[in-house]
């Protein structure tokens, strides 16, 4: 039993640790647009600003996939869900967890491969910057990987427990309805 809390808390750290860096690369896309601000009123060139701005929010993306899922932040259509009985809802989340799942770890197995490909190729990107593009796309494998592990984290909960461990912030429920 110890062993499995200790898994849970590392789960739970690895998702929001996930959230927390996707919260700073929100902030490094305000730092670079604002420093591309700076860099265009004194009439210097910022090479590479705005392909870094976008690595950071591709970043942001991946890395918030996983925490938002665990805060009920993701769209869910529970219409069908509130409106069966308890089995069927069972055997309906089962079926979605499975499927997500499945096409997350899909998804990060081909994404670590294109990531691969391009550092094996030394893919750099076609901007000023000519950044090497495995660096970003990483971020991208960590993210799916990231999500594909919550998903199955989710799916095996429903299994042996009958009912996920998403949670529903009130606040953010509330400005929705």
């Amino acid at each position: 039993m110890t062993l499995l809390r200790h898994i849970r808390r590392g789960l739970d750290a690895l998702y929001l640790a996930a959230g927390v860096l996707a919260a700073l690369c929100l902030i490094a896309i305000l730092v670079l647009i604002v420093a591309q601000m700076l860099a265009r009123w004194s009439g210097t060139v910022f090479p590479g600003g705005a392909a870094y701005a976008g690595y950071a929010m591709a970043a942001a993306s991946f890395l918030a996939f996983a925490n938002a899922l665990n805060r009920g932040a993701h769209i869910r259509v529970s219409i069908l869900l509130n409106a069966v009985p308890g089995p069927v809802r069972r055997a309906l989340e089962i079926w979605c967890f499975l499927l997500g799942a499945a096409i997350a770890w899909y998804f990060t197995y081909y994404a670590y491969w294109f990531t691969y490909w391009s550092w094996k190729f030394n893919e750099v990107s076609q901007s000023q910057d000519a950044t090497a593009l495995w660096i970003p796309q990483s971020v991208m494998v960590l993210g799916g990987g990231t999500l594909a592990i919550a998903l199955s984290d989710h799916l095996i909960h429903v299994l042996f427990k009958g009912d996920h461990r998403i949670t529903r912030d009130l606040v953010d429920q509330s400005r929705g309805e």
